[in-house]
């Protein structure tokens, strides 16, 4: 008799999305394995996310796509939470609104947690707006072995790619830092609160989201100030170890050669515009 795979919801946060959201919703129905429901909580949209993600609910409607809002509190902490608490699945993935999941994505994440260890699981990006982006995406799967080889027992999750067992989210639920100054990285707290209670975090190469790389148009000091939300996490939890830095030295190396690439890249998308 087959050995029963977990369900698996998928909750997108997504605020302002409208031009990344129809990408990332086709991604995520269009599946091998079939998501038990998709649920994306706008927080707060002032453009036409809402439309075009009821606009797909009425194109598939077997997709179980549910819409929803998060209106009381502005910010990604509160919307995500808002999500796992609505989800029914087993495992809860979670991507952002500009991600887009493989093809086997849900699939991987199956197999990842059919080990009953395992509570929240990651993988690596491909980054589909840059060049070479198979080349792209072996050379980010490299880095983040490499973090986690250097940060040993303590696993990062990513935002943009990631899942978590619905019954680690209720253990950890009513401890994690609600962020209302918005200056940590929710995915880094999770992880730190995982920690914590001491279950398991694992990376899968074989689970790849596609993410934009618009993060590198920033400008020098609000990229400083994305990177430097590690240092804050970790302060806010009196972490101190060296080796936690590790994420950190690799954003800020990569950013003075991958900027100018993201910006021949812009001028070519707006000439061919």
């Amino acid at each position: 008799m087959p050995e029963k795979r977990p369900t698996v919801s998928i909750v997108i946060p997504a605020y302002n999305e409208e031009s990344t959201i129809r990408g990332c919703l086709l991604a995520a129905i269009m599946q091998t394995v079939t998501a038990t429901e998709i649920i994306v909580v706008n927080n707060k949209s002032t453009d036409a996310t809402a439309e075009i993600v009821k606009t797909i609910q009425v194109e598939h409607p077997d997709a179980n796509l549910i819409y929803t809002e998060q209106n009381e509190s502005q910010g990604i902490t509160p919307t995500r939470n808002f999500g796992f608490n609505l989800a029914k699945g087993d495992v809860i993935g979670r991507i952002d609104s500009d991600s887009v999941i493989e093809p086997n994505w849900v699939e991987q994440v199956q197999k990842a947690f059919q080990d009953e260890t395992v509570a929240a699981a990651t993988g690596p990006v491909l980054y589909y707006d840059m060049p070479l982006r198979r080349f792209g995406l072996k050379a980010d799967d490299r880095v983040r072995r490499m973090i986690n080889k250097l940060t040993r027992d303590f696993h990062f999750l990513f935002g943009s790619n990631m899942a978590i067992r619905r019954t680690a989210w209720e253990e950890i639920r009513d401890e994690t830092c609600l962020d209302k100054e918005d200056e940590l990285h929710e995915d880094v707290d999770l992880s730190v609160h995982l920690a914590e209670h001491k279950l398991k975090v694992v990376y899968v190469s074989a689970m790849v989201s596609g993410m934009s790389a618009r993060r590198l148009e920033d400008s020098p000091r609000d990229y400083a100030f994305y990177v430097r939300r590690f240092e804050r996490t970790y302060k806010k939890h009196g972490l101190t170890s060296p080796r936690l830095k590790a994420p950190m030295i690799v954003f800020f190396a990569i950013y003075p050669f991958l900027k100018p690439v993201r910006a021949i890249r812009k001028r070519k998308e707006k000439k061919a515009a």
